[in-house]
Formats: C-alpha cells, sequence, structure tokens
C-alpha cells in the first residue's frame, strides 16, 4: 500500500453516521417512526427529525429538500431505489414480533418473513414513503452487548 493510499483510508473511516430519509410528510414519518417505539432526539426541529440508533442516526428530511441540498433534481419516489435499510435481530420470533409493530405503525408488508437459503430469516416492509426495511435474523452475526453487529 502507498502513503498516499494508506492516508485515503485514513481519512475515510469505515462507518455509517448517518441516514437521511427523503420523505413526502414529515409529520407522518416522524410518527411512524416513533410508533415503532424509536426515540426522536432533542436535537430534531421543524425542519428535520432524527432518531438514534444502536449505531447511528436516522434523519428525516422532506425530498424535495433533500434533493436541493444534494443539488440534484428532485424526480420523485421511484418505486425500487436499490437501497435496503436492515435491523437484524436475535431470533426469527423478534423478527416476527418487530414485523407486527411495524404494521401497527402503518408499514406496508412486502415480503412475509421466511426462511432464507443462507440459514436465516428474513422479511421486508416499506415505510410510508416507499423505502424498504428488511427484518433479519442472521445466526451467523453475532451481536456486542451494546446491541451492535460484531463481524468478522
Amino acid at each position: 500500500m502507498t502513503a498516499q493510499n494508506s492516508a485515503a483510508r485514513a481519512a475515510f473511516p469505515a462507518r455509517i453516521s448517518i441516514v437521511t430519509l427523503g420523505v413526502s410528510d414529515l409529520d407522518r414519518s416522524a410518527r411512524f417512526y416513533e410508533d415503532l417505539g424509536w426515540k426522536r432526539s432533542s436535537a430534531s426541529s421543524p425542519e428535520i427529525v432524527w432518531f438514534r440508533t444502536a449505531d447511528s442516526v436516522l434523519g428525516l428530511f422532506p425530498s424535495e429538500e433533500l434533493a436541493a441540498d444534494a443539488g440534484v433534481p428532485a424526480t420523485g419516489e421511484p418505486s425500487f431505489r436499490g437501497v435496503t435499510l436492515a435491523v437484524n435481530l436475535e431470533s426469527p420470533e423478534l423478527v416476527d414480533a418487530a414485523l407486527r409493530t411495524a404494521v401497527e405503525a402503518g408499514a406496508v408488508v412486502v415480503k412475509p418473513p421466511v426462511p432464507t437459503s443462507w440459514g436465516g430469516y428474513s422479511g421486508y416492509f416499506e415505510d410510508p414513503d416507499g423505502h424498504l426495511w428488511e427484518l433479519a435474523h442472521n445466526p451467523f452475526f453475532p451481536f456486542t452487548e451494546d446491541g451492535s453487529l460484531d463481524l468478522p
């Protein structure tokens, strides 16, 4: 590895600090995530809502304003963005319970949880803006004491 590559890697740490979702109705989306049991951060404002998760922060921001902030055209909401967000859980039973909570909060089930070919258990739902979330149990991904995934 060259000194330049080493410096570049040090300048770009391998972490995801914030995921911001563009939403069509900020209040509706904030209520959805609160109904999942997530706690709204006091750093939230009328313009953006923040939720702390075990490993990062989830932000909700109006879609058109998010596009403007990024300097890209607001093209509307595509049906599939090529991205899913995932919550890994400690058992298939917790996957089922989490999905029930999501549905009660207003989620739409896209794929009910089923055993997977890789030995886990997984299903998908959409939030009110069509963002896909996977709920999964992966017996090969252990958790640390703080609830983070402990990948080798």
